[in-house]
């Protein structure tokens, strides 16, 4: 029987032995199959004889019949006392070969804390012809187009410019351009530089002096004083799309229906307004749920969930073109996150089993079907999902969670706290 000790509150260390007769027997006998198939110069194959089969190859498979053996004492061991091992163990060869520890974390107990003093406060809002009329003009202003001019430069322009800048009569870094395009008043540029540049008209040449601030991002010129020779080649003013029938058919009404189009803007704004009404809201359910239920989760299962999301941070880059080595990923950054998604995790599952809350098919086909509607083609993206199985995975956990959050709800103080469409949409705290 194989001994277990306390190391802390999660970690154990066991002891064990293996039967080294048992472990002589187990060498031989893989040896004398080696022998049959194994191939060496000078000798038919399965004529090579034993000892020489031993010394080749004896000590890689001693280690491997060792290797199993320990493998398969510390799974009975841990099996034996009703542990659930959490990560991987570190086993360590004790004095005797056939002497070995393993120390290892285990499983916390979860016992989710009373959530009667927890409160969930939920965004009101309703979509009114307002939200919809903004959510318009902001598609209108996605769609602009720049129409050339002739008059005198004002703010909301879109202006072309040579420039040629120099301090003390010398020129410097970034300080000349031709054919170069800036909007007025949007404070891309300095304000000294884009004053100058409104009033003047087409073909106009201007002088003026600049004062670039302290804190400018170009230490070679921060706080100098500079010149600038400027040239307005080309003003170009905003013109926004009509609301009218092409308008409409370039928003994927095909019938220019522009009734049909506002109903259909509205039903998106809906949609988002939801998504984003229901992701403050598990937010806040999920972090009640951590406060009401302390955990001292396993140091190895932060370790590892730490990597992955330090990976995943460096896929991204990657599949954004950014060279991981430009953007150092330091993994300690996510160690916050990991321990609570950790946390979160055993919480969620505890529950999954307590409560019963395991997703059926139904509410999984739902979220799928939630989540396609935002494509082209829902019912080919519904297609996808269920021949994904990694893809319906991440749906099925979703689909956990949301059954999480909605038993949380009626545990926990909910609270309706009316917000605004531009404060939901903005991201401003409910």
């Amino acid at each position: 029987m194989a001994n277990v000790e306390n190391l802390g509150t999660l970690e154990r260390r066991v002891s064990m032995s293996v039967p080294a007769a048992e472990i002589e027997k187990q060498v031989d006998e893989r040896l004398k199959q080696l022998a049959k198939n194994v191939r060496m110069p000078g000798f038919r194959p399965g004529k090579v004889p034993l000892k020489l089969v031993a010394q080749t190859y004896g000590p890689q498979v001693r280690s491997e019949v060792l290797s199993d053996a320990v493998q398969k004492a510390f799974s009975e061991a841990v099996k034996e006392a009703n542990l659930r091992v959490a990560g991987y163990p570190r086993i360590e060869k004790k004095s005797d070969d056939f002497e070995f520890s393993a120390t290892f974390e285990i499983y916390p107990e979860v016992k989710v804390g009373e959530l009667g003093g927890q409160s969930v406060e939920r965004p009101a809002l309703q979509v009114d012809d307002a939200a919809v009329d903004k959510t318009i003009e902001i598609l209108r202003k996605q769609r602009t187009r720049y129409v050339a001019v002739e008059r005198p430069a004002r703010e909301g322009d879109r202006l072309t410019v040579d420039f040629r800048g120099t301090i003390d009569g010398q020129e410097f870094a970034g300080g000349k351009a031709e054919n170069f395009s800036f909007t007025a008043g949007e404070g891309r540029m300095l304000p000294e530089f884009d004053a100058a540049a409104r009033g003047m008209s087409p073909g106009e040449e201007k002088s003026f002096e600049l004062k670039f601030p302290e804190d400018y991002h170009g230490k070679e010129v921060a706080g100098k004083q500079a010149s600038f020779a400027m040239t307005l080649k080309k003003i170009e003013e905003p013109r926004l799309p009509e609301l009218d029938a092409e308008f409409a058919k370039a928003l994927g009404v095909a019938d220019g229906d522009t009734d049909k189009m506002r109903s259909e803007i509205r039903a998106n704004v809906e949609r988002e307004v939801k998504k984003r009404v229901d992701a403050r809201v598990k937010e806040q359910a999920l972090q009640a749920l951590l406060a009401a239920t302390p955990l001292e989760v396993p140091k190895s299962l932060v370790e590892m969930e730490t990597r992955s999301m330090a990976e995943r941070a460096v896929a991204d880059l990657k599949a954004r073109g950014v060279d991981p080595a430009q953007v150092p990923i330091q993994p300690q950054a996510f160690e916050e996150a990991a321990k609570r998604r950790v946390s979160l995790g055993l919480i969620i599952n505890e529950l999954k089993g307590s409560e019963n809350l395991g997703p059926k098919p139904a509410e999984v086909r739902a979220l799928v079907e939630q989540e396609a509607q935002s494509y082209e083609s829902p019912a080919e993206v519904v297609k996808w999902f269920y021949m994904q199985p990694q893809r319906l995975s991440e749906m099925e956990a979703l689909a956990l969670e949301t059954n999480v959050v909605k038993w949380v709800l009626t545990k926990a103080k909910v609270l309706d706290k009316p917000v605004s469409f531009d404060e939901l949409m903005g991201g401003g705290s409910s």
